[in-house]
C-alpha cells in the first residue's frame, strides 16, 4: 500500500499561493520548471498554510475546552514550551521556547492547553513581544486567574541569517500581570523556570 499523507489544505488558497511562489522564483532568477523546483512552489503554499494556521483558532476556545473547577491557588507552571513561528518582518523563522505560569482563582484548565495557545499565537506573523502578550491575554480572559506570567525566549533568524549576523544572540520578551506584578511572587516564578527540578 503506497504512503499517503493526510492533510487539508484550502485548494483555492494552495493554488494562488503556488502561482505567487512561481513568479518568486523567477523573480529570484530561478527556473521553476526544473526537476528539483517543479513542486517547490505548492509545497511552499501549503508549509506556509500550516505555519499560519493560527489564524484560524481560538486560544479562549481551546481554554474552555478543558477548564475544571478547582480551589487551589498555587502557581501553576508549564516551562520550556518549543516555539516556532515567523518574523513579519522577513518572514523568517524565530524559535526558542515558553514559560507560562498562572494563579488560579476557582478554575483550572488541562495543562497541554496552555503549550496550545502558545502554539496559536506563534503560527501566524509575529513579533516576539506580541506573541508574549497575547499569550498572557487569552489566559487571563479565559481563566480569570489572580495572575499570569509568560517569559519567551527566542532565536530570529533575520538576525542570524542577514543583517548584523549574530548567531549567538537571543532574545527574552516578559508579561506579568495580577500577583506576577508583586515582586516576591514574579521572584519565584523566575527562579522556578530557571531551575533545573527534572
Amino acid at each position: 500500500m503506497a504512503y499517503q499523507k493526510n492533510e487539508q489544505y484550502d485548494e483555492q488558497v494552495t493554488v494562488d499561493l503556488a502561482t505567487a511562489y512561481t513568479q518568486t522564483l523567477q523573480l529570484l532568477g530561478e527556473d521553476p520548471h526544473r526537476e528539483g523546483l517543479v513542486k517547490t512552489p505548492e509545497r511552499v503554499a501549503k508549509a506556509m498554510q500550516y505555519l499560519t494556521q493560527g489564524y484560524q483558532q481560538d486560544a479562549e476556545k481551546i481554554l474552555n475546552s478543558a477548564k475544571f473547577h478547582e480551589d487551589v491557588s498555587e502557581m501553576v507552571i508549564v516551562k520550556d514550551i518549543e516555539l516556532y513561528s515567523l518574523c513579519e518582518h522577513h518572514m523568517l523563522p524565530f524559535v526558542g521556547k515558553a514559560h507560562v505560569a498562572y494563579i488560579p482563582n476557582g478554575y483550572i484548565t488541562g495543562l497541554s492547553k496552555i503549550a496550545r495557545v502558545v502554539d496559536v499565537f506563534a503560527r501566524r506573523l509575529q513579533v516576539q513581544e506580541r506573541l508574549t502578550s497575547q499569550v498572557l491575554e487569552a489566559i487571563d480572559h479565559a481563566l480569570k486567574p489572580l495572575g499570569v506570567a509568560v517569559v519567551v525566549e527566542a532565536s530570529h533568524f533575520c538576525m542570524m541569517m542577514r543583517g548584523v549576523s549574530k548567531q549567538n544572540s537571543v532574545t527574552t520578551t516578559s508579561a506579568f500581570s495580577g500577583e506576577f506584578r508583586n515582586e516576591t511572587t514574579r521572584s519565584e516564578f523566575l527562579r522556578l523556570i530557571s531551575a533545573n527540578l527534572h
